[in-house]
């Protein structure tokens, strides 16, 4: 009984900053129209009598209240664990929950506020699960995320509704979490008024809890569409303190922001977050880059002087990719979509992009994080004897996916052109030894290796210390990943690693590394051709800007860069 107060008294304690919160929301938000009694006018495109499949009528929800009650009442024996899990379900919380939870799916914010007065009506108590499922809904259709909601009166209804449910839940004593705050600040989105979603996520540090980068969303982009830009900063500040980087989205949204506000030094640090973050840019935030470029405020700023050794030297500290001296050179600039040739010359301006150096102590952090990860999927005993026989025969300057390589084009496993593969990266090694070829053990005792001729290869590979077989019931994956990142080497494979194991890696460093090391390979009646990793350099030392792009990023089709570069003097140092 001790522990059940003390859990109590825990729960009401992080509930408090909570409650003192909702207790300020404007007072005009309080008088809330009773949705039975006033039911609004649904638009044509939303069907408020839509039904929902399996859900459970109101009246069996009453009914179950009922037996429930006289079931607590009559003091029943102890149940079994399959028992206990049905009595939760077929409880009017349970069956509540499912409903709800079947508005949410079918985004029917009409019968969720039914359900949610009904409940309230008939004493049927509501769980944080209750009310995060109805804030939910009811932010969904104040933001017009779902059909129908873009009518003026289930936006609004939205809006009106979630306030009140929002207080609602400070009453009855709910303590929120993240979900909770998320979805009120998406709710002061919907009322245009950033400064409650922002002062909603500074609440949460109060109760305890972290928050992700959905829920600043509502209060950064909020401050953006209102060119509120110094406000957009203290959100991205905030969050960045908080330990919570912004991607794309949020970059564009202050790319955007500031390009418009004539915030220069805001501008460039922004493009150089974007280079650092997310490598290659979308349509939407490649045409922003764009507009800025061929701003009159982009043509405005630069200097025509500059220390040319201070720039190299910085070009050569940002390891390739920038030089951090601000915008160089004057006038207007030349903007076009382009492409690199394969030694990254630029065909627009013909400037050539040099490679990115990778910060070593990003590497042995992401290596030591994927060792983390492979050792909680993999045998641990399997993929430590695998690290102890890398650090004995490595490094390597390149290392292969062969099961991926040998089925290229091909209905069946080639060793002739996984072999073909590996002479070429033998040639292209500066160290003259061949690469590491990892393949299942299964690959190698059954079907083709057993061949004299592909067995004399396997041999071969064996006694020069590079192939190695990984064991029975192991996911090949880990193993030439590790291996690529451990030796800070080339990957071939035409795996776009996508998966849910390679989203287990984060989506900061490893698109970044993967990008620097991933080769792939197209298969022609030539043998294959390598696709050797892109240059990133995006800021030259004479001033120009190469913005990869997503656009063509496949194998048959080259990626598209925005070049902007400016008006050169022949007798200038820019040449």
């Amino acid at each position: 009984m001790l522990l059940r107060a003390g859990a109590l008294s825990s729960s009401l304690s992080r509930a408090s900053p909570f409650i003192s919160l909702i207790s300020r929301a404007p007072s005009l938000l309080l008088h809330t129209t009773n949705l039975t009694a006033h039911p609004p006018t649904p638009s044509k495109s939303f069907n408020a009598t839509t039904q929902l499949p399996n859900r459970p009528s109101m009246t069996k929800l009453t009914h179950a209240c009922a037996a429930a009650a006289l079931i607590r009442d009559s003091s029943p024996p102890p149940r079994s664990n399959k028992a206990n899990k049905r009595f939760r379900r077929d409880s009017p919380e349970g069956l509540l929950r499912r409903s709800l939870d079947m508005c949410s799916k079918h985004g029917n914010l009409i019968e969720a506020l039914r359900l949610y007065d009904d409940s309230r009506v008939n004493k049927i108590p509501l769980s944080l699960h209750h009310y995060n499922v109805l804030l939910y809904i009811c932010s969904s259709a104040s933001s017009g995320d779902w059909e129908g909601s873009e009518s003026g009166d289930l936006r609004g209804l939205g809006l009106e509704r979630g306030f009140e449910i929002f207080k609602q839940m400070g009453v009855d004593r709910v303590a929120p979490n993240e979900a909770t705050f998320t979805s009120a600040a998406r709710l002061a989105a919907g009322k245009e008024d950033p400064e409650m979603a922002f002062d909603l996520v500074k609440q949460m540090r109060g109760c305890g809890i972290p928050p992700k980068l959905r829920s600043y969303g509502p209060a950064l982009f909020g401050f953006c569409k209102k060119g509120m830009a110094d406000k957009a900063y203290e959100v991205d500040a905030h969050m960045v303190a908080s330990g919570v980087m912004p991607e794309e989205n949020e970059l564009s949204a202050l790319l955007r922001l500031s390009a418009e506000a004539k915030r220069l030094d805001k501008v460039y640090e922004i493009m150089h977050r974007l280079r650092a973050s997310v490598r290659q840019v979308s349509k939407e935030t490649a045409k922003i880059v764009e507009d800025w470029f061929m701003s009159e405020s982009a043509a405005g700023v630069g200097e025509e002087n500059w220390d040319v050794d201070k720039v190299r030297e910085g070009v050569l500290k940002g390891g390739g990719g920038w030089h951090g001296q601000g915008w160089l050179g004057s006038g207007k600039w030349k903007v076009v979509r382009t492409e690199m040739d394969e030694k990254g010359v630029c065909h627009s301006c013909n400037e050539k992009l040099v490679c990115i150096d990778i910060d070593p102590r990003e590497t042995e952090n992401f290596a030591t994080s994927l060792t983390t990860l492979a050792c909680q999927r993999e045998v641990q005993a399997n993929f430590t004897q695998f690290q102890e026989w890398l650090q004995r025969n490595g490094p390597f300057d390149a290392v292969i996916d062969g099961a991926n390589v040998g089925l290229i084009n091909q209905q069946h496993f080639s060793f002739f052109q996984l072999n073909y593969v590996v002479k070429q990266l033998r040639q292209m090694s500066p160290s003259k030894r061949l690469p590491l070829v990892v393949l299942h053990r299964s690959r190698i005792n059954n079907g083709p290796a057993l061949t004299p001729r592909n067995k004399k290869l396997l041999e071969d590979w064996k006694k020069s210390g590079s192939l190695y077989a990984t064991p029975a019931g192991s996911n090949d994956d880990w193993y030439w990943l590790y291996a690529a990142v451990s030796c800070k080497c080339l990957l071939v494979t035409n795996d776009e690693m996508r998966d849910h194991l390679f989203q287990l890696l984060g989506t900061s460093f490893f698109p970044r590394w993967k990008e620097k090391h991933q080769v792939r390979l197209t298969v022609s009646r030539n043998g294959p051709k390598f696709h050797m990793p892109p240059p990133y350099s995006i800021e030259s030392e004479q001033g120009s800007w190469h913005v990869p792009t997503v656009t063509g990023d496949d194998l048959e089709t080259p990626r598209e860069w925005v070049c902007a570069t400016r008006t050169r003097d022949p007798s200038s140092h820019l040449c």
